[in-house]
């Protein structure tokens, strides 16, 4: 701990040895560093109050020559380059403990609904996963048409809302036209077949420059398929965009702007998925694969209008895509309605062997049921804050859920934040150590630059304390919820979103109402881990009770011939 706050205290003479000092395979003595880096025991007394810590002149004097050595070694290691893309060597899993379930079997998936072509293809861009696989397995839409109709409608809406990083309009067509000659050839993949979709930029994609939203990174090329990427296509999937991110995952600005709402185009949309979430609200993705950390895929959704899914922690490979914080990161689906989700999580869900958090569990998408008598936990304190969200409750109670007064632990889950910001840390060191976090747009006490930089004070053993404290929180969590089928929460109650986060518990949010300036608000419903069937079922019966999800944003756009146009409305 002590000599973490050392380094810490000496960042910038230790850059330099790094960089041009003794070599790596011919160590330093005590007294070379020492002379170096001009380090006394006062210096140390300054580094140990950083880290909150007070020791006597003679454990100060007993401890120098064993800080300095160490230093020594950091260096070694500072000068050894690692990407971004390498793990530490060990593994997170969500808790799996007992808990009682009030229906055991699930409903199967539903047959695909039957549904003519329209006059005018228009109306699909707002059409479910169900409705447009229908038309293309039927053969009425092609897989090229349908390519090019959510082509048109991306670039119209990205010159507004600021969505796409990059375009992959030739892969997209060159899949499309392999899709329909399969299907004239009797080969139908599924339900994704032929439906186009939209990638955060901070997943890689072969031939295609990967940003992740970020200055530094802005003409990256990672010449990889990303696993996701790699099962949407084996599904037949076709990927028309890279979306934006806020830069190195956070917020909605990058190198090329600020992202928008669709709803309202004076806010942003939310981070850090906010092309995905963007794009799909503003009816020009049927679906998009975002990220989540802490929220970024829980708030755009909510400033979108989305419904979407964060999966249980390690339901899904990373592989291929940047890592902000190994055992936090998790990608999943924003879609259109909560169904839809589950459509696109069997896809991409399953180990993969390069991932090393990735699990196999099983998994099947579930149809609808009545969920008459099934328990939902939910925190009137919550609720309180949050009075606009009450009606959920009441709509559930008119289904025959039956609401469960239940409290989260109380933990210090901000200062357990601690766990993201040294993990970010890490992962960006080399950005940090070059002062290229200087070219990133946001520059502020909160943006990256800062928070890296400060968490280089962060003592290992208060790391690894709050990843202790995790522990603990995941047995807490797992016993308050065992009584429940699953856990509801405002979408913008920080504690549930926390907590969930830290314990790698699933969750779904949609739209459940609007406000004065027109922004959507939304509800969460949380999970047990690798219980999605489950929660999509629940959320599905609740938003099929609903029409909040069918509501569509007024959005001014250039149409193709340079015109100003209007597409969407609210009903």
């Amino acid at each position: 701990m002590m000599i973490l706050g050392l380094m810490m205290a000496l960042h910038s003479p230790l850059d330099a040895q790094a960089g041009g000092g003794a070599a790596a395979d011919e160590p330093a003595t005590s007294d070379e560093v020492k002379k170096e880096l001009a380090i006394d025991e006062q210096a140390l007394r300054h580094a140990l109050a950083v880290a909150g810590l007070q020791f006597t002149d003679a454990e100060l004097v007993q401890m120098l020559p064993a800080a300095l050595d160490r230093l020594h070694g950091y260096a070694a290691m500072s000068a050894r380059p690692i990407e971004n893309s390498v793990a530490p060597a060990f593994i997170f899993r969500p808790l799996e403990m007992p808990w009682v379930a009030t229906v055991a079997q699930l409903e199967a998936g539903e047959a695909l609904p039957q549904v003519k072509r329209p006059d005018n293809l228009q109306q699909l861009l707002w059409a479910e996963i169900p409705v447009l696989a229908s038309l293309i397995q039927s053969r009425q839409v092609s897989c090229e048409e349908l390519t090019l109709l959510f082509l048109g409608r991306l670039r119209e809406v990205d010159a507004v809302l600021h969505c796409v990083i990059s375009y992959t309009e030739d892969r997209a067509l060159v899949q499309a036209k392999a899709l329909d000659e399969e299907l004239a050839a009797g080969k139908w993949r599924g339900p994704l077949h032929g439906i186009p979709y939209g990638v955060k930029d901070l997943c890689s994609v072969k031939g295609t420059k990967t940003s992740w939203g970020a200055t530094p990174y802005k003409d990256q090329v990672i010449e990889v398929d990303a696993t996701v990427v790699k099962k949407l296509d084996a599904a037949g999937a076709v990927l028309l965009a890279k979306t934006t991110l806020g830069a190195l995952a956070m917020g909605d600005v990058w190198y090329g702007g600020k992202t928008l709402s669709p709803w309202n185009q004076e806010r942003g949309s939310s981070g850090s998925s906010a092309g995905s979430a963007a794009a799909v609200g503003a009816g020009a993705l049927p679906f998009a694969i975002g990220s989540e950390t802490l929220g970024s895929i829980i708030s755009p959704s909510t400033r979108c209008g989305n419904s979407s899914l964060r999966p249980t922690a390690g339901r899904v490979s990373r592989y291929g895509a940047m890592a902000l914080s190994w055992t936090m990161d998790k990608l999943g689906p924003i879609c259109r309605s909560l169904q839809d989700t589950a459509l696109v999580l069997d896809a991409i869900e399953g180990a993969d062997g390069l991932d090393l958090d990735g699990v196999d569990r099983p998994f099947e998408v579930p149809g609808p049921m009545s969920i008459r008598g099934w328990k939902i936990g939910y925190s009137p304190v919550a609720f309180e804050r949050a009075d606009d969200h009450r009606i959920v409750l009441e709509e559930l109670k008119e289904l025959g859920a039956e609401l469960v007064a239940v409290e989260l632990p109380d933990y210090p889950v901000w200062p357990m934040m601690t766990i993201l910001f040294a993990e970010s840390a890490c992962a960006f060191d080399d950005l940090t150590r070059s002062d290229r976090d200087d070219e990133l747009v946001e520059q502020g006490p909160e943006a990256w630059p800062n928070s890296f930089r400060a968490a280089r004070l962060i003592p290992a053993v208060e790391y690894i304390r709050a990843q202790r404290l995790r522990t603990l929180l995941m047995r807490d969590t797992a016993s308050v919820l065992s009584g429940v089928d699953a856990y509801l929460a405002p979408a913008g109650d920080f504690k549930a979103l926390a907590v969930t986060n830290l314990t790698g518990h699933p969750s779904l949010v949609a739209p459940c109402g609007f406000k004065e300036n027109q922004m959507p608000r939304a509800i969460t419903f949380i999970g047990h881990p690798y219980d999605e069937a489950r929660l999509v079922t629940l959320g599905s019966a609740w938003q099929r009770s609903t029409a909040y999800h069918l509501k569509r944003p007024t959005l001014a756009v250039e149409d193709r011939d340079g015109s100003a146009a209007s597409h969407g409305a609210k009903d």
